[in-house]
């Protein structure tokens, strides 16, 4: 199948370099604002084509697919131009800016019978996988808590905040492995360095709360010295620790817990703390990526839904409206 990339930026690099050398696709175009970028592109990949305007590619009956990796802004008005001209449409992260413009990718992906695939990378990776399969077979026990912390020195952003930038990672990896529906947000954030007249915050902790009382927080920062990606899940029987950091043991698995027994003769409560083995899975080393193409072309083949579709794109979306929200509002909490 022919696919165009609209968008030759760091990331968008990274997509033609997985297109081109793909079995499934033929990189037909690559589309950019910048003249510069394309030039460089056209020696590398010369049997694309390039263009500076995609309503070029929309025009062009020989292309199936679109992947999307310009600006969160305009994601919308491409990805709809693309799915009404019948083509399928991978979309950068986040998928969109509000839930509402989400919602109606979903219904014109539906109307004109097209796949909306969105690209949360880390659902792909072998341990976000791996995460998946422990707590599907209840390796884990029943969730109790999802804790993220996702920093790092910069990289700013001019066009969105560090909720917007990182948190779609933690977002996308809580909807795929956990699956709970969130019922309210509450979020605070500051601005701790200010360029030109724009206040975007660099630092944020966001709180997501379901109906069982569970719960999950994210701690997303652009100012931190250190580069931290952790999760940590809890559950009824063991919990696990997931540093993408770590180049040999990404996954841990504690046999740790407690257990709360009444002694209703003595109107008291006992606490037992269990600490048993810890174990580290094996995880496969392949480039994520790699696997999202595949599985993008598979889906599209079979005309199914991807792991990572519109309704899990529409899920990150709204968490992040309800995060900024708050964030506005001093924590205040957003019922969803």
């Amino acid at each position: 199948m022919k696919i165009a990339v609209i968008g030759c930026g760091y990331w968008g690099n990274h997509l033609l370099r997985n297109f081109y050398q793909s079995k499934d696709w033929e990189l037909a175009y690559a589309c950019d604002t910048d003249q510069k970028q394309l030039d460089k592109f056209a020696v590398m990949y010369p049997e694309a084509k390039t263009t500076t305007d995609y309503a070029e590619i929309m025009a062009d009956n020989s292309v199936d697919a679109v992947a999307i990796a310009t600006p969160v802004h305009t994601h919308y008005d491409i990805a709809l131009a693309a799915l009404e001209a019948g083509k399928h449409a991978w979309v950068e992260k986040p998928l969109t800016d509000s839930s509402a413009s989400a919602r109606k990718l979903i219904e014109a992906a539906e109307k004109n019978n097209v796949q909306l695939h969105v690209d949360h990378t880390y659902i792909y990776t072998p341990a976000v996988q791996k995460i998946k399969d422990l707590i599907d077979n209840d390796e884990l026990g029943d969730f109790r808590y999802f804790d993220s912390i996702r920093v790092n020195l910069g990289l700013f952003q001019h066009d969105i905040n560090v909720v917007w930038d990182l948190a779609p990672h933690d977002f996308s990896i809580l909807h795929y492995c956990i699956g709970k529906k969130p019922i309210a947000v509450n979020a605070t954030g500051k601005a701790l360095e200010k360029y030109g007249t724009k206040e975007i915050e660099s630092i944020a902790y966001i709180t997501v709360h379901f109906e069982d009382n569970t719960m999950a927080h994210f701690n997303v920062n652009w100012m931190s010295p250190v580069k931290i990606r952790q999760i940590i899940v809890g559950g009824s029987k063991k919990m696990l620790v997931f540093n993408d950091m770590s180049t040999d043991e990404k996954l841990k698995i504690y046999d740790s817990g407690v257990s709360i027994q009444n002694r209703e003769e003595i109107y008291d409560t006992l606490i037992q703390y269990r600490t048993g083995d810890m174990y580290s899975p094996r995880v496969e080393n392949k480039e994520a990526l790699k696997t999202e193409v595949e599985h993008f072309y598979e889906c599209v083949k079979a005309g199914k839904a991807t792991i990572t579709d519109g309704t899990s794109g529409l899920y990150v979306v709204q968490l992040l409206e309800a995060a900024e929200i708050s964030i506005k509002n001093n924590g205040k909490l957003v019922e969803l």
